[in-house]
């Protein structure tokens, strides 16, 4: 069961219904990993712990399915997402293709004014405490994401539907899980400065292949953690 103690009520502000806030915080719990994957969850104990109805909750709930970081489990319920093996993989075979393809048109579409503030952004992760102190990458979302910005630049609403919308929160949810692995923040922060420095230069076909190398080894990466796993778990688990 979800750990869901400490969230207080919800207070909307005027500019968002309840559902719309519950929405927002349960996303985020779920993609920080504070609501654990495989996690059942209970309409009435959220209910409870953020003092909203059941109408607006349930909303909620399935919007949270559409983003796919809910499940809907026959006989069960809802439960968080969480992928397997060949799940994972092919999300990030996905991600390895058209974010590639968004990097290559990012290099031909975007503005001078937004390769800079990309820039700023690559400057403002670099700063980061947490990424200073080798305990992870910056996570935040949206504009401050380098991926995020790079999509959107493409200038293709197909391409930022998908990635900025349908499956963003769900590879979120796994960049976070993974982002501290040893000495792989280092990593993907010099393979974002490479990216960054081809779109600049206006050679998408470069940036392409920087973006699906750079996707290619955190897929690599996830590989190598699941079978580790797999060889120290004990006997009759494998």
């Amino acid at each position: 069961m979800q750990d869901l103690s400490t969230p207080s009520p919800v207070q909307a502000d005027e500019t968002e219904t309840l559902s719309e806030n519950v929405f927002r915080r349960i996303q985020a719990a779920i993609v920080k990993g504070e609501i654990a994957p495989g996690s059942k969850i209970s309409e009435p104990e959220l209910a409870r712990t953020y003092g909203i109805s059941r109408g607006p909750l349930r909303e909620a709930i399935h919007r949270l399915e559409g983003q796919r970081l809910l499940v809907r489990v026959p006989h069960v319920g809802a439960r968080v997402v969480s992928l397997n093996h060949a799940e994972l993989i092919e999300l990030y075979e996905i991600r390895e293709s058209l974010e590639g393809m968004a990097c290559r048109l990012a290099a031909e579409r975007m503005s001078q004014a937004d390769i800079d503030e990309l820039r700023r952004v690559l400057d403002t992760h670099e700063r980061d405490a947490a990424f200073q102190a080798g305990l992870g990458y910056y996570q935040q979302e949206g504009d401050y994401d380098f991926h995020y910005r790079i999509i959107q630049g493409s200038g293709n609403q197909t391409l930022v539907k998908m990635l900025c919308g349908e499956l963003y929160q769900l590879v979120r949810m796994y960049r976070i899980q993974f982002s501290a692995t040893p000495n792989r923040p280092r990593q993907a922060f010099s393979e974002h400065h490479r990216i960054l420095d081809a779109i600049a230069d206006r050679d998408g076909e470069l940036a392409e292949l920087l973006m699906r190398r750079h996707i290619g080894a955190s897929k690599r990466n996830i590989e190598r953690h699941y079978l580790d796993a797999h060889n120290n778990s004990p006997r009759g688990e494998k």
